[in-house]
């Protein structure tokens, strides 16, 4: 079992907060209720998130609100019991043979093997150290860290209940994902309900409904809103008033296709490196029907659409490579410079269905969105007119609780994460870092958080019950 110096290391290593910690204990502690009612069920993950935890568990038994208070009983008895999270370092082989007598996630050996866990652990790397944490008769396979005992999760409450594929892929098995909630202690638990129910109240997704501002169907698909005549209404005035904006900083309106060549979108890098978050490509037509008189199977086709075999096209997830298509159709010189384009473009991303939030996250979405190329001397003052623009707009639509995060490369010789020459880059970070700290307000750095192609500086903007939201960015690309 790990000692005190031992469980140091593991914290420092995967870098939990404290809540965070005792939420993952606590994911731990509805396994184990839930072990104790179903003898049967099986578990995948339990880590924690934001706001809390979940366990997801293949049960026979459908899980509903109804059972929480039977869970929450015996996830109370748990915590009486004030089990010590003990942890153990084992072998692969040890390890495999616990899962398949059924032992990892479960109070003892079961007829069946621990189907997931068996599944988790041969995706472990070879040479990479292989962990199980012991509460009372519960074992599980877990990296950790864990508080140090049962009895810490006292301030808990279980939330919801929904349907999950085992790791986000709908050709896994679909789960069943019991979500809760642990604080440090009960008045922090309360504070937290209460601040949900304000946000229940407030609920765009009810809003939307009760005054016909959207509407989601699943004729048009998941993650695809229709605005309705209230909401065109909404957009038209919002796209009006930020068009004034624009006009008076010197930008000019373009519109740009909602498809591209994926030629268009690998040299602009965003296919090889977005894929798992775009929409499928699909293939010119003449190609289509030349290969399916050849008989070639859907994944072949897949295969010479990514190799460039085939033509194909795309869904736009960015409008940037279109805006620099605009740019470079003509010629500029320095004296041309600054050109601003801007454009109100529709966007196409393939969000996981567990991510999607009514039309704080969807699969299609309109961006107000501009593109400034510029000379590198002209940068500093063109970053300054872009925070200027989103200081504006925040403050006539009364956001005037924001911070700033500027997000930065982490740089490694042996790595390729970023693009671009290592000289621009510390000139593009400088630039929005001085920009930052003339805006005058506060604002944190965030290491490792650039995108490939250049740092950004991102508004994060308070709401009314204190969650805080990403909206604008400014970005800087060599």
């Amino acid at each position: 079992m790990a000692d005190e110096k031992e469980r140091k290391t593991l914290e420092e290593r995967h870098q939990m907060s404290d809540l965070e910690r005792l939420r993952h204990s606590c994911a731990h502690v509805l396994a184990t209720a839930i072990a104790r009612i179903w003898p049967d069920a099986q578990f995948a993950a339990g880590p924690p998130v934001e706001g809390g935890y979940y366990y997801d568990v293949d049960l026979e038994h459908r899980i509903s609100p109804d059972d929480f208070p039977r869970i929450e009983a015996e996830m109370k008895k748990v915590v009486k019991e004030n089990q010590v999270f003990e942890r153990a370092v084992v072998s692969r082989e040890e390890a495999m043979e616990l899962a398949r007598k059924g032992r990892l996630a479960a109070l003892g050996e079961r007829d069946t093997p621990s189907t997931f866990k068996v599944d988790l652990l041969k995706a472990i790397p070879e040479g990479e150290e292989i962990s199980l944490y012991k509460n009372g008769d519960f074992w599980d396979l877990c990296a950790g860290p864990h508080v140090a005992r049962t009895g810490n999760c006292k301030a808990f409450k279980l939330m919801s209940v929904a349907s999950a594929f085992y790791k986000g892929d709908s050709a896994n098995p679909q789960l069943q994902r019991v979500y809760g909630t642990c604080f440090k202690n009960k008045t922090l638990l309360e504070e937290h309900l209460e601040r949900l129910e304000e946000a229940r109240k407030r609920d765009h997704r009810k809003l939307g409904r009760e005054m016909g501002i959207f509407h989601f169907d699943e004729m048009v698909g998941q993650g695809l809103p229709l605005w309705k005549p209230n909401g065109g209404v909404m957009r038209r005035e919002l796209q009006k008033f930020i068009s004034s904006e624009l006009d008076k900083q010197g930008y000019h309106q373009v519109f740009t296709p909602h498809i591209g060549k994926l030629d268009l979108y690998r040299t602009s890098g965003h296919f090889p490196y977005y894929q798992e978050s775009q929409y499928p490509p699909f293939a010119e037509r003449d190609a289509l029907r030349r290969l399916s008189e050849e008989g070639s199977p859907c994944g072949e086709l897949m295969n010479h659409l990514r190799t460039g075999e085939v033509e194909g096209f795309m869904l736009k997830p960015m409008n940037c490579p279109h805006h620099i298509r605009i740019f470079a159709s003509d010629h500029h010189s320095y004296r041309d410079l600054p050109v601003r384009l801007a454009e109100f473009g529709t966007v196409y991303r393939w969000e996981q269905s567990g991510e999607l939030g009514g039309i704080t996250r969807t699969r299609g979405f309109t961006q107000d969105d501009a593109h400034l190329f510029c000379t590198p001397e002209q940068l500093g003052d063109e970053i300054q007119g872009c925070l200027g623009l989103v200081k504006t707009v925040f403050g006539v639509l009364g956001m005037a609780e924001y911070t700033v995060r500027l997000s930065l490369s982490l740089r490694d010789p042996d790595s390729d994460k970023y693009v671009g020459d290592p000289a621009n880059w510390d000139k593009a970070e400088a630039a929005l870092r001085e920009a930052v700290e003339t805006l005058g307000v506060d604002y944190t750095e965030e290491p490792g958080e650039a995108a490939f192609y250049g740092p950004k500086i991102d508004f994060v903007v308070k709401d009314v019950i204190g969650r805080e939201w990403q909206l604008g960015t400014v970005q800087v690309d060599y």
